[in-house]
Order: structure tokens, then sequence, then C-alpha cells
């Protein structure tokens, strides 16, 4: 695996090839919470990262872009860039919130 910031235009690369699958999702997850609005990921893979993308999609707490810049057949290469964090819900306050 390789972790840089190589290239001004990406804030990490991260080169998943060498590494077990098992521990790919929650090293590219870990590397993208890290980021801030605005900032992207080189994603480096030996195979089309499609399922992340949908793992992205129901679990990323914030908005994502997902672009193609390699499509194999031995090397794809995506940028994954963080848009923002998604809002949360503030509960109403509840009971009385007056002074007496």
């Amino acid at each position: 695996m390789t972790a840089d910031t190589a290239s001004p235009a990406y804030a990490s690369t991260l080169d998943v090839r060498k590494m077990e699958p098992r521990e790919r999702h929650p090293l590219i997850f870990s590397t993208f919470d890290a980021l801030e609005a605005g900032q992207t990921l080189l994603l480096v893979n030996d195979h089309d990262p499609k399922p992340l993308y949908y793992q992205f999609k129901a679990e990323s707490q914030a908005e994502f872009t997902w672009e193609y810049l390699e499509k194999g057949p031995e090397v794809w290469r995506v940028a994954i860039g963080k848009v923002g964090a998604a809002a949360t819900a503030v509960p109403e306050p509840r009971g009385c919130q007056c002074s007496h």
C-alpha cells in the first residue's frame, strides 16, 4: 500500500493493490473521513471498485464525488472527492425553556 500526497490535485493517494482485500475498505474509509471538504483521494486498485462505490453511497456520512480516471483491465484509478459533511439533525428542545 502506498499513501502519499504526491500530486497537489489529491490530498492523498492510496494504492491498495498489494493489500489484503479485507484491509482495503477500512483504510479507504478512514482516509476519506480524514479529508476536508473539497479535498480528493486518489484510489489505485487492481479491479473495478464498483462495490466500494455502493458502500460509500450506503455508509458515508459525507457527500462524495466519484470519477474514474482509468478503467483497467489491470489498474483502476478513481478520484473520490469529499463534498461536505452530511447535516445532522438537532433535536428540538423538550419541556419548558422559559425562566421562572
